[in-house]
Order: structure tokens, then C-alpha cells, then sequence
């Protein structure tokens, strides 16, 4: 059931830009995070770029921490890991955030509307919903990627 929710031409321009980076462009430039939220149409709420998560250890910890117990949010990620079998790969990654305690009525818009971003969102390597911030340590999150990962944004993984 869709919910009649518009997606902003700024989210198709951001997304336009994130999935398409060119050799010649600036690496401290480049979007790895946008924070999407619901407000008459789907709209962005925050860019992150590579130069804002420079003092960042952690990541999947920084991403957690912008999923709020009480507020649904999609995602657009350009997730950063190493496998063993072609080394370093950069997938973009669609979540929906909903967690299982927040209010149903947002849980419900979200998840009806997430067809009219999908429709934006044509070429990401992954779409994932998320119910419960432990699906966002890099080990359950690796798993979910289907690749052999050893490495999530330069952090090993727990088994390797």
C-alpha cells in the first residue's frame, strides 16, 4: 500500500550526485551519509560528507546514533568494506530506519512510502530495513551485504 508520499527533487539530486563519483572529484566532497525524513513529502534532513565524519572512529557507531528510538528516518549510505575475495568495495546502501518501539503511525508512514523511494532510489546495491539498532553492528550488517567482508569502514570484523 503506498502512501501517496512525493519524494523532493532534492533527494533525487542528492542521490543523482552520491551514486555517480568521478575520479577527479574531491574525496573530503563526497556524500556517505543523508539522513531522509518524512514532512508532507520525503525531504532531507541531513548530508554527511566524507570531511564531517574526518574525526570519526566509528561509523556504523555514528549512524546508530542518528537512529532515534522514537523517530523512523530513511538512509542513503555509501558504505566503505574489504572482502577477501577483490579488496576494498563501495556498495550505496537504501535503509529504512523503523524500530520496533517507535510511534506506529510513523513506522506505518514509512513503510508505506518506501516504495516511492525505491523508485528514486534505482541502482543501489542493497535495501535494507532496519528494526533494532544492533542490526547496525558491522558484523550482523556485514552479513547482510553477502559478500566474504573482513573489513567495515576500515574496522575489522569480530571473526576475522
Amino acid at each position: 500500500m503506498a502512501s501517496g508520499v512525493q519524494v523532493a527533487d532534492e533527494v533525487k539530486q542528492v542521490f543523482n550526485v552520491m551514486k555517480v563519483v568521478k575520479t577527479d572529484d574531491d574525496e573530503k566532497e563526497r556524500i556517505r551519509i543523508v539522513q531522509l525524513w518524512i514532512d508532507g513529502e520525503i525531504k532531507v534532513e541531513n548530508i554527511y560528507r566524507e570531511k564531517d565524519l574526518e574525526g570519526v572512529d566509528n561509523v556504523f557507531k555514528f549512524i546508530k546514533d542518528l537512529m532515534r528510538p522514537d523517530q523512523s528516518r530513511y538512509f542513503l549510505y555509501d558504505c566503505h568494506f574489504d572482502t577477501k575475495e577483490s579488496g576494498r568495495k563501495e556498495e550505496l546502501i537504501f535503509m529504512m530506519w523503523a524500530p520496533d518501539n517507535g510511534p506506529m503511525k510513523s513506522r506505518m508512514q514509512y513503510a508505506s512510502s518506501k516504495s516511492a523511494m525505491c523508485r528514486v532510489v534505482q541502482g543501489v546495491k542493497h535495501i535494507f530495513e532496519i528494526h533494532d539498532v544492533e542490526d547496525m553492528e558491522p558484523d550482523s550488517f556485514a552479513e547482510r551485504l553477502k559478500h566474504n567482508v573482513l573489513k567495515m569502514e576500515g574496522h575489522p570484523l569480530r571473526g576475522n
